[in-house]
C-alpha cells in the first residue's frame, strides 16, 4: 500500500482534530510520534486498537512519544469515539483524506468477499526530526503497543 518507508521524511499535514483545532506534523517537532491510521471510529477492531494505545499512553509519554489517531470520520464522530473510550490523545478528522492520501494508506480492500476502497490500518513511528523510524502494516489491534515499543 504505502510507498513510505523507514528513513523517509514524514509528509507534513494540517488537519482539524476532534475539537476543530488545526493540528500539523510540525506541532510535534522535537517529539517522537505514533501516528496510527484506522478505518472507522467505534468499530470493534478500531476500538480495540485505540484502547490498547490508551491503556499504555503513560508508557508512551515516558518514552518521549506522543500519539495521534487518524481516520476519515467527522469531528463529531471522532469526539464521540474519544469521549466514549476516554482516549487521552487527539484524533484527526481527515474527511478530505489529505493525511490519509499523503501517507498512502487509502486503497482497495477486501472484506467478506466484497472489494471496496478504504483505509488500511497502518502505524507510522516518526522521530523528533520528522523522519519515519518504522511502518507497521500488519497491526495487531489488541496488542499494538507491543508492536510499537
Amino acid at each position: 500500500m504505502t510507498t513510505l518507508q523507514k528513513g523517509d521524511k514524514a509528509p507534513d499535514f494540517k488537519v482539524k482534530n476532534e475539537n476543530g483545532e488545526i493540528v500539523s506534523l510540525s506541532d510535534f517537532k522535537g517529539k517522537k510520534l505514533v501516528l496510527f491510521f484506522y478505518p472507522k471510529a467505534s468499530t470493534p477492531g478500531c476500538t480495540a486498537e485505540a484502547c490498547n494505545l490508551r491503556d499504555n499512553y503513560e508508557t508512551f509519554k515516558e518514552k518521549g512519544y506522543d500519539v495521534l489517531g487518524v481516520s476519515a470520520d467527522s469531528e463529531k464522530r471522532q469526539t464521540n469515539f474519544k469521549t466514549k473510550n476516554e482516549l487521552p490523545y487527539s484524533l484527526l478528522a481527515d474527511e478530505e483524506k489529505e493525511v490519509i492520501n499523503a501517507y498512502g494508506v487509502w486503497g482497495p480492500k477486501k472484506f467478506m468477499g466484497r472489494e471496496y476502497d478504504g483505509i488500511h490500518r497502518t502505524t507510522f513511528i516518526i522521530d523528533e526530526n520528522g523522519i519515519i523510524e518504522d511502518v507497521i502494516s500488519k497491526v495487531k489491534t489488541k496488542d499494538h503497543t507491543a508492536q510499537i515499543l
